[in-house]
């Protein structure tokens, strides 16, 4: 065999490979917003969440996309698993559509009239003219992609007619030292399968070299359907080891999936040969025609529906295991939740992300929804560290007329708390900034550029915010620990009250991170900041008339103001992070 026909044939697999990721990239660009709407709105029950499933992966062309958006929503809370499962059984099916795109692609003969790669041409040329025009450009990706595809296939076919497979004495000696009948040569094939999908990476590849080799004659049916049910296991262990690094939701759906897949092979084991002669019977393969029994041209003519063979399996073997499945969704829920525990981590002093996942491959569409949830996650947790500064300021109020061990205790334990949020704080700037940093390296949209922009700005205000809450708690913890005169009790009100204005910013911040902002009224946030920066005014106005009056001393007095400029100054930080999010400009004081 020549080393250049092996090249052809692994850069024929190669550009099979890149169209398939292309089209799916390209689709998701088109329609990645509505999809999540759909998936949100769609799963009410098992069938829907089904059926879901299955409408959005053959739209996208991609399970590891769908199943991925579905783990997001499982952890947004959008979703149950239950409901996420339902959706990953409705993506085994959606998936199935791929067989029927290379079936189409590599059908035919030499006889016949029309050649399948004359439309990869012409989705080049409409392609790059999209392309240019911009406006269209993700339709133009999507056809270079199905060209890319096609042509992918077609060079496939051609390698492989004319590397005449089902002469080579080597290849047929192969597959011919398999017992047909045997047991353990389906088991073999199915273990080969999964080997091979899980070293390749792309099922879709290996789906493609076992239609090769069963449409010249080389490999019998029965030894590539094997293949391809070992095919719908590889690629749930490649999910599997994705998601140790994942959260539990995460590993949780990833080992439904495979449940779902090795379930199904370990009931088609038991009725293998009847179920192919049924799906041969469908389609009009017959089985028992060899080239000694029958004409060149009817061999050629049968021969040339092993593709469509292979297809019609990989989609009715899906089906049937959906629908066997499907009313057992509690009990697998109960099996992956028994199977898999939650970390046992304390969440507020332990630092790690929620929702941005690591090892799954995802489009830029699905990496900034997971940020934004990631960053809403942040903006509530610096709710809490506030929450935390006015406890602090409770317990130093108590405890500095007393200075009992046990209140000693709680104000330096919660000090530290504190200080531990502030450190998660930096930390989850500087992770989300990372993530968004390695989106950004794809192609976006300007759109998702804009996105990304945004929340870059988000997380930078947010880590501000908690560095103002630390502030606090430091200028807090200087006067409790310090020898300088109590506060008196109009100071205490003072601050309170203007811990109030700020914690109202607060939550009208979490509100719009948590919501839609086209439902989200920005001047309840922007009064908010001017009844904050009006209040800061004249509060520095009597604290210069108090100091003046003697009512306090002037280093209680600078302490006081500093606590009442750092709220302020985390209103404004508020005000900024509501500003990048609604895309708007606050020109108060």
């Amino acid at each position: 065999m020549s080393i250049w026909i092996i090249f052809k044939l692994l850069g024929s697999l190669a550009l099979l490979m890149f169209g398939m990721k292309a089209m799916s990239e390209a689709l998701q660009k088109m329609a990645g917003p509505q999809l999540r709407h759909v998936l949100g709105a769609m799963t009410t029950n098992r069938f829907t969440g089904m059926l879901t499933g299955t409408v959005v992966t053959a739209s996208v062309q991609s399970s590891t996309a769908t199943t991925v958006m579905t783990v997001s929503f499982v952890n947004a809370g959008l979703l149950t698993l239950a409901q996420a499962i339902s959706v990953i059984m409705g993506a085994n099916i959606g998936t199935t559509l791929t067989a029927w795109i290379m079936a189409i692609g590599t059908s035919g003969n030499e006889a016949s009239p029309f050649d399948i790669s004359i439309v990869s041409y012409v989705g080049f040329f409409i392609g790059i003219v999209l392309i240019y025009m911009k406006k269209h450009r993700y339709i133009g990706d999507f056809l270079f992609g199905i060209g890319l595809l096609l042509l992918g296939l077609t060079t496939l076919k051609a390698t492989g007619m004319s590397m005449d497979l089902a002469n080579n004495d080597t290849i047929t000696s192969f597959f011919k030292s398999f017992d047909p009948d045997s047991f353990w040569t389906t088991i073999v094939f199915l273990l080969l399968g999964g080997i091979m999908t899980f070293c390749v990476q792309s099922s879709a590849a290996v789906m493609a070299i076992t239609m090769l080799l069963c449409s010249t004659g080389a490999m019998p049916i029965y030894q590539g359907i094997a293949l391809v049910l070992g095919e719908n296991i590889g690629t749930t262990i490649t999910s599997n080891l994705a998601a140790l690094s994942a959260n539990t939701q995460a590993r949780r759906a990833a080992l439904a999936h495979m449940f779902f897949n090795v379930f199904g092979v370990l009931w088609i084991l038991f009725v293998f040969r009847y179920f192919i002669d049924m799906v041969c019977g469908w389609v009009g393969y017959d089985v028992e025609m060899t080239k000694a029994n029958a004409s060149s041209a009817a061999f050629l003519a049968n021969a040339a529906k092993l593709n469509f063979v292979l297809a019609a399996f990989h989609t009715t073997f899906n089906v049937v295991n959906t629908m066997i499945l499907i009313w057992f969704i509690p009990q697998i829920e109960k099996f992956v939740c028994w199977v898999i525990k939650p970390k046992r981590v304390d969440e507020e002093e332990d630092f790690r992300l929620h929702f941005i996942t690591a090892g799954f491959m995802k489009t830029p569409e699905l990496s900034v929804f997971e940020a934004q949830k990631e960053i809403q996650s942040f903006a509530e947790r610096m709710q809490r560290m506030f929450g935390m500064v006015r406890e602090l300021l409770l317990l130093s109020s108590t405890a500095i007329a007393t200075k009992k061990d046990a209140q000693n205790k709680d104000f330096s334990k919660l000090f530290s708390r504190i200080e531990k949020y502030e450190e998660i704080s930096d930390n989850m700037e500087l992770e989300i900034a990372k993530y968004l940093d390695q989106v950004s390296d794809a192609h976006l949209s300007d759109d998702t550029k804009a996105k990304i922009r945004a929340m870059l700005r988000e997380i930078s205000e947010l880590e501000s915010i908690g560095d103002s809450c630390y502030n606090l708690a430091r200028t807090i913890s200087r006067k409790y620990n310090g020898k300088q005169d109590h506060f008196v009790d109009e100071q205490y009100d003072c601050i309170h009250q203007m811990m109030d204005l700020t914690d109202t910013a607060l939550t009208q911040m979490n509100a719009l991170m948590a919501g839609r902002k086209e439902a989200f009224n920005v001047n309840r946030t922007f009064n908010t900041e001017n009844e904050i920066n009006n209040y800061r005014n004249q509060l520095k106005s009597q604290n210069i008339a108090d100091v003046n009056n003697h009512k306090y001393t002037y280093a209680v007095g600078t302490i006081y103001m500093d606590i009442i400029n750092e709220c302020e100054k985390l209103g404004d930080y508020v005000v900024n992070v509501v500003e990048a999010r609604m895309g708007t400009r606050f020109h108060g004081a």
